[in-house]
């Protein structure tokens, strides 16, 4: 055979010639010799290797993994370690459910029930997980700026967000906040993808149908409460239909005012309506003192002829009833009525007019009166004080 010249398959020799090297660069354990001698192989002296040395060598290393048992680690190790196992994988089951949180158990993707806060177990993965959202917390979001962080407080406006169009063509930039919070956790969970993305979303969207419907200077001024309540609302039914499972609780403005870029045109025009307002309510006011004062004199002069006519009436009536009097005592008694008359009119007539009287006694002298001109002059000039002293009467 070919080995008998070559000494083998590693170059032992055969025969008399020296010894071959194994293929791992060392020489065989048998040198060669006389006649006899054969070259080594990889396992000395070209013997094959001992499988049951191999067997012990590993069982030895198993018994230092797996404790107890003879034979390959023993039965009873094998056992143990699945054993340690399978209650490790049944104990991963349990798990904990905060006082801010709800358990939403999932069979295989699909919910199964809710768990409240404290232990609580669920088959082991991969047949049920846990899905445990805060349904305390409330969250805010900021839309049309964001706070910079710095002490000052300053924000970065995002015009994007906050422009919008005013129910008489105006643009004014708003900033508000939004604070939302779980009302269904179930629903919040599997009915919406993104939930910040899509409260944002809505938010702006009934932000600006709110301002669409009102006027820039209304939601300047006294609209910002109404801003506020209408947006909220709003916000709540559209997330109600998409069945979002988010409550929201405050729709806080930040800001409402002109875009930069026009502020200053913007604010002469408000200044211009604010004097028209001005002039307008002053106006108004002075209209409100003077129609009132012109209804009351109208109610006066009115009163006052109502009173008038009423004396004229009661007079005339008077009159003729002291003329229907005389009359009837006339018809009965006409000459004591005529001398009754006549001494009333002289009466009347002489109370109104200067006069001295001289009582002349029967029988006697004749006496020459004395008129005291001087004196009646005098009287009469103290009873016209605008006449000249030596004016004539």
């Amino acid at each position: 055979m070919p080995w008998s010249q070559g000494g083998g398959p590693w170059g032992g020799g055969s025969g008399g010639g020296g010894g071959g090297k194994s293929p791992w660069g060392r020489p065989p354990s048998g040198g060669g010799g006389g006649g006899g001698g054969g070259g080594g192989g990889p396992f000395g002296g070209g013997q094959p290797p001992n499988i049951e040395d191999l067997i012990r060598r590993s069982q030895e290393k198993m018994k230092n993994v797996l404790p107890g048992g003879s034979g390959f680690g023993g039965v009873r190790g094998i056992a143990a370690l699945l054993g340690i196992l399978a209650i490790a994988w049944i104990g991963s089951g349990l798990y904990i459910v905060q006082p801010n949180e709800v358990g939403i158990v999932l069979r295989f993707g699909q919910a199964v029930r809710l768990d409240g806060p404290g232990w609580n177990y669920h088959l082991p993965r991969p047949v049920e997980s846990v899905i445990k959202p805060s349904v305390t917390a409330v969250n805010s979001m900021d839309i049309g700026f964001r706070s910079s962080g710095d002490a000052r407080g300053r924000a970065v406006i995002r015009p994007e967000e906050g422009q919008m169009l005013t129910g008489d063509e105006n643009i004014l930039d708003i900033q508000y906040t939004v604070f939302w919070r779980i009302k269904d956790a179930r629903a919040f969970v599997f009915n919406i993808f993104a939930p910040e993305g899509t409260v944002r979303a809505a938010a702006e969207s009934a932000m600006r149908e709110v301002v669409g419907n009102m006027r820039a200077q209304e939601a300047l001024a006294q609209g910002r409460v109404a801003i506020e309540a209408n947006s909220q609302k709003l916000l709540q039914q559209i997330l109600d239909e998409y069945k979002a499972g988010i409550e929201i609780t405050q729709v806080q403005l930040r800001g409402v005012e002109p875009p930069t870029q026009v502020i200053d045109a913007f604010r002469d025009v408000q200044r211009a309506q604010a004097d028209r307002e001005r002039l307008r309510n002053e106006a108004e006011s002075y209209r409100n003192q003077i129609v009132p004062e012109a209804r009351g004199q109208s109610q006066r002069i009115v009163q006052e002829a109502e009173a008038y006519r009423q004396q004229v009436l009661a007079q005339a009536q008077g009159e003729a009833q002291r003329f229907t009097s005389i009359y009837d005592a006339y018809s009965l008694a006409p000459e004591v009525t005529k001398r009754r008359l006549y001494l009333e009119m002289m009466e009347e007539m002489l109370a109104k007019t200067n006069k001295v009287i001289v009582d002349q006694p029967q029988g006697g002298t004749g006496v020459m009166p004395f008129l005291p001109l001087q004196d009646l002059l005098r009287r009469q000039q103290q009873q016209q004080p605008g006449q000249p002293a030596g004016a004539r009467p």
